[in-house]
């Protein structure tokens, strides 16, 4: 459970975010560091708020125990989904969802290489995303162009990242696939599952 804090009445008078320990570092008078695992903090009467767990961190782990890219890419689609479930913003549909979080993924630096099928613009934009990633150029991006693409997604639906939109999703993808190849998949599951053991 998230836990508040006001450095008016509190003896915490310095608050640090600290992105790769995910977590808040407050020293107080003495000087001495307490760490609290938070997800919202309120400072000088203000709330800020910051993710529980940071998808970049969890997909390095993922990577380091030498999971698929496409496994290290599921950690941004699943932080996409608490968002619109949190009502920052919507999609239009569990596709659109999924599209966010692995263009996110590839720009962090995944490295998901592009879909074999789908149109060409989606391809296109996907090898864009990747170079992005490999450069690894941080060029701050556009405010205005950020703001129009939260306001227009804000007025997409929640429902698409619900268990119901999810799992029509999944089954309408396993469905796509050939009997032999889900197979397959189900066996790999299994061989990684003992390996981990």
């Amino acid at each position: 459970m998230a836990r508040s804090f006001d450095n008016r009445s509190h003896p915490l008078i310095c608050c640090q975010w600290s992105l790769a320990a995910q977590c808040v570092k407050l020293l107080d008078k003495r000087g001495d560091l307490r760490i609290f695992v938070t997800s919202k903090c309120v400072v000088g009467g203000e709330q800020v708020c910051m993710p529980e767990e940071q998808p970049i961190e969890r997909a390095r782990e993922d990577e380091h125990e030498g999971k698929s890219p496409s496994t290290q890419a599921g950690e941004f689609v699943r932080e996409e989904m608490e968002h619109i479930r949190e009502g920052e913003h919507g999609a239009r549909s569990p596709e659109q969802a999924i599209a966010i979080g692995l263009s996110k993924a590839r720009r962090a630096g995944v490295e998901l290489p592009p879909p074999k099928r789908g149109k060409e613009r989606t391809k296109r934009q996907a090898k864009r995303d990747l170079a992005k990633g490999r450069k690894g150029s941080r060029k701050k991006p556009s405010r205005r162009r950020s703001r129009a693409t939260k306001r227009a997604l804000k007025r997409e639906p929640r429902r698409s990242a619900s268990k119901k939109a999810l799992s029509r999703r999944a089954t309408q993808a396993a469905r796509q696939r050939s009997a032999r190849s889900r197979s397959a998949a189900a066996k790999k599951a299994a061989r990684t599952r003992k390996r981990r053991r």
